[in-house]
């Protein structure tokens, strides 16, 4: 249960024991200073990241010191740090409520960020962006005598992603093609469609934040099955189908985001005959399908299905390809399916911006070019990434994944909460691991994206040096041998 589930409406009351979970190892901080500012770090990044909602009565200091076997005056001082600094509001003789700092001058615990690793994406090819607007804006006519509410998509646009995914080996009709507002909206209409409030969806451990919030806010339960340190672990997958059996589940099989692991054509395999086997509607996402670093992935999973192909739907988005800006998604699944999406739409919006959708499908005639120059530029960032951090952080261990655009780090312990909050009073945006599971775990994680140019990747490293100095008490010399660079 997340704790937005366990909230009411009105100044929705945060559970105790939920909220202890999610703080998960806080107390690392106070390695480098005050217990109630490790404990006032933690809750604060918990409002920041909305895994506690904005406007919720937070539980009484006697309450959270006995849950997390603290003195009292150690709460009472971190939430007097948070209303200092703007994260809580109190109330006369009723419990606090969680706020965001309605003015810059009162985040008195963080600086501004001055650098962030909160986004993996890079920023647009300006001159094929720029060409293709030039194109669509030609191509826009024709579409102005109608009212513009494309449900399902400009039928130039279902045509180029239908197209892509027979050139993958998946046979594929624009019929088969429902064009979203981005990824994360195709998600959102998916879990709208399929699932009901309480409902299970099983996910992988770590994966993509926003699947989580979308999980969140369609009041569904997200039920992690944990990757290992070479990929998936398929058994355990199918167990937990089994045991569980949940309305839908959500798995990321290309440059997994965020461990960067690729399922093999055997895996795609297994889980396409898991997927059969036990009726488990599930949504592949390819939104980092093409930032591949090493290799190429095999043919879509969908492509594996032999029966119950209507139990698949593949979501792609033009984001990480090309640029975030166009917010151009789409799901691939059964006309059935589709249909059934299309239906649900007008409850939730009327369609897609009608230029954007036009400048997709030219970019995505031809992209060749344009995606070879960008994984070359992400193959030079990454090496560059892993070299810094093997000479400034020596026991960071970046995990094994091929692809994608960031490296999951292995810390040496579990201060990933402790590491976020230091780094955040730096100037430096780092999620916490734990954003990228369920019930406050992943504290020996983090993401660290090497999208960003590689002077601001070498600036972010020097933040992280001194953000792991302070949780820890370890020099900085003694992080790693000083360099320059």
């Amino acid at each position: 249960m997340t704790l937005d589930m366990a909230a009411t409406m009105a100044h929705r009351a945060l559970d105790v024991d939920l909220l202890a979970r999610e703080l998960g190892n806080w107390r690392t901080a106070n390695r480098a200073g005050p217990a109630y500012q490790g404990l006032a770090d933690a809750i604060r990044l918990l409002i920041v990241d909305g895994r506690v909602p904005v406007g919720a009565r937070i539980p009484s200091e006697r309450a959270l010191a006995d849950a997390l076997r603290v003195s009292r005056t150690t709460v009472t001082a971190a939430y007097a740090q948070l209303g200092e600094d703007g994260y809580l509001h109190a109330r006369r003789g009723a419990r606090s409520i969680t706020a965001l700092p309605t003015l810059p001058a009162v985040q008195t615990s963080a600086s501004p960020a001055t650098v962030s690793l909160a986004a993996a994406a890079l920023p647009a090819p300006p001159a094929a962006v720029l060409q293709a607007f030039a194109e669509a804006t030609g191509q826009v006519a024709p579409y102005l005598a109608s009212p513009g509410h494309e449900l399902v998509g400009v039928d130039a646009l279902r045509r180029a992603v239908a197209e892509r995914y027979c050139a993958r080996g998946l046979p594929t009709e624009p019929e088969q093609i429902l064009i979203t507002s981005g990824a994360q909206h195709a998600i959102s209409l998916i879990l709208a469609a399929y699932t009901q409030p309480g409902d299970r969806v099983l996910v992988e451990q770590p994966t993509y934040h926003g699947a989580l919030s979308a999980i969140t806010a369609a009041g569904a339960r997200a039920v992690p099955v944990a990757m290992t340190d070479t990929g998936w672990e398929l058994d355990a997958l199918h167990a937990a189908v089994r045991q569980l059996a949940p309305n839908l589940a959500y798995v990321i099989p290309d440059n997994h985001n965020p461990t960067g692991f690729t399922m093999g054509p055997a895996e795609r395999t297994r889980l396409a005959q898991i997927i059969a086997e036990t009726r488990t509607r599930t949504v592949i996402d390819e939104t980092i399908l093409d930032m591949w670093v090493d290799q190429p992935s095999p043919p879509p999973l969908a492509a594996e299905m032999t029966g119950r192909r209507d139990l698949v739907m593949t979501i792609g988005s033009m984001s990480k390809s090309f640029w975030g800006g166009l917010r151009i998604g789409w799901i691939r699944a059964e006309p059935g399916v589709i249909a059934t999406l299309a239906a649900l739409r007008p409850s939730l919006d009327l369609g897609t911006a009608v230029l954007e959708q036009l400048v997709a499908a030219t970019l995505l005639t031809d992209f060749d070019d344009v995606l070879a120059e960008r994984r070359e530029i992400l193959r030079e960032r990454r090496a560059f990434l892993v070299d810094l951090l093997s000479r400034r952080l020596p026991d960071w261990q970046p995990g094994r994944g091929v692809g994608g655009m960031s490296l999951w780090v292995r810390l040496p312990a579990p201060m990933s909460t402790a590491l976020s909050a230091s780094a955040s009073r730096l100037g430096l945006d780092l999620p916490a691991g734990p954003r990228f599971g369920v019930d406050g775990t992943l504290e020996r994680f983090v993401r660290v994206p090497y999208a960003l140019p590689e002077d601001q990747l070498a600036d972010a490293v020097e933040l992280l040096v001194r953000a792991w100095h302070s949780v820890t008490g370890v020099g900085v010399a003694e992080a790693g041998a000083a360099v320059v660079v």
